[in-house]
Formats: C-alpha cells, sequence, structure tokens
C-alpha cells in the first residue's frame, strides 16, 4: 500500500522523517504568509504545530489566506486553520491558540523545536525572537510581502543580509539595539509599490514567503 510519506522520504529518507514527527514547532500567525507555512509543514511531517493567532477571517483575507473561504468568514483563523491542517493529516498534533501575541503576552517558549515569526506587528516580532533566543529555540522571521508581485524576490539569509525591504530596515535597527547579532529571515528585494494606507496583496506572494519559511524550518530541524 502506497504510503502518504513515500516520496518526502526519497528526499529526507526514513531517519530524517522521524526527526520531523518528533518536531514540534511554535508558529505566530495563520494568514497570508503563515498559512501557507503551516500547510507545507503539516505536510512534509512535522508531527506537532502550535498556531497562534487572535483574528477571525474576513472577506479580504480571501484573495491570499489559504485557510480563508466563503465559509469561514467570521471564524477563528486557528480554528479553521486546526480542522483543515488535520484533513490533511489527521494523526498530526494541532494546538490552536487563540490570542493575538503582544510583548505582555505570558508564553512558554520552552517546549518547542523552532519557532516561527508571520506576524505584521514590529513589536510582537521582537517579542518573538527575544523569547526564543532566551530559551535556546531556533527562529526565523518573516519580513514584508505587501505591495509586491514578484514571487521570485523573497531570500532567506539572515537579518543583516537584507536590502530593499523597509520592514527588514527596522528589523536591523531593533536587532542591533537588542543585541540580537544574527537572525534567520525571509524578505524580498522587490521594491514595494505604492499604493493606499492598506498594505495591497495578491495569492501567490504571500504564499510564496510562507513555503520558504517552512523550508528553512524543515532544514533546520533535519540539521538538528
Amino acid at each position: 500500500m502506497e504510503s502518504r510519506y513515500e516520496r518526502t522520504i526519497g528526499l529526507i529518507g526514513e531517519d530524517g522523517l522521524e526527526k520531523l514527527k518528533r518536531s514540534r514547532v511554535l508558529l505566530f500567525g495563520v494568514g497570508g504568509v503563515g498559512g501557507h507555512a503551516a500547510e507545507a509543514l503539516v505536510r512534509a511531517g512535522v508531527g506537532a504545530l502550535d498556531i497562534v493567532d487572535g483574528d477571525a477571517f474576513s472577506p479580504s483575507n480571501l484573495n491570499r489566506q489559504l485557510f480563508a473561504t466563503e465559509k469561514t468568514v467570521g471564524e477563528l483563523k486557528v480554528a479553521a486553520a486546526r480542522r483543515r491542517l488535520l484533513e490533511v493529516d489527521s494523526s498530526a498534533s494541532v494546538t490552536p491558540h487563540a490570542l493575538f501575541f503582544a510583548p505582555d503576552t505570558p508564553f512558554d517558549f520552552s517546549p518547542y523545536d523552532h519557532v516561527i515569526d508571520a506576524i505584521d506587528s514590529v513589536p510582537g516580532k521582537l517579542e518573538i525572537i527575544l523569547r526564543a533566543r532566551a530559551a535556546g529555540v531556533p527562529v526565523i522571521s518573516c519580513m514584508g510581502a505587501g505591495n509586491k508581485l514578484d514571487p521570485s524576490a523573497f531570500r532567506a539569509a539572515d537579518i543583516y543580509e537584507t536590502k530593499v525591504c523597509p520592514l527588514a530596515r527596522v528589523m536591523r535597527r531593533l536587532c542591533r539595539e537588542n543585541g540580537i547579532d544574527a537572525l534567520r529571515v525571509v524578505y524580498s528585494e522587490e521594491p514595494p509599490a505604492a499604493t493606499g494606507s492598506a498594505p495591497a496583496s495578491i495569492s501567490f506572494v504571500p504564499a510564496a514567503e510562507g513555503l520558504l519559511l517552512a523550508a528553512e524550518t524543515v532544514k533546520t530541524l533535519l540539521a538538528k
């Protein structure tokens, strides 16, 4: 009988799959970027995933967020995400946390093997990075995906190697000020388009960034 992981094992081997099965990942944000990262991790074989997001889906999410459908508008993102992820793999452990993470939010980072920051709030992003580092857990952070049209412009690099991205510029400064000497990020080298007050978006750009976040996370887990 064909195994769901047959083709994955062909790439990473049975030992690699076992590593992923034993791993627990903490993901902040299951919107346009984080939703695609979440599903890619579960399909890759990551055994346990905690998802953190206090938001509910709105009609404006339908153009780019994987778990946003006409049926899930108004539903908590973590609830819709968990249901979909368990439809992909019912053996996965998917733990939802319906909360907006902020610098004063109590949360224990120590049980996790990897942390993914896929949120927009700069104070929240910095706090995630600081707490993950304090817990000795690898962390990767997404930079800006709004106002962009070229999914091929995303790169994975250290924060101090980034360029063009305005959010990365802000995070470089904050990392220096807080003594963070290295941080793995995914960022775009495409200059952002000039738009109105709300960031513009399209279906395939946040998805590309989310898949790169998942790929970097899987590579780190396999290297442990």
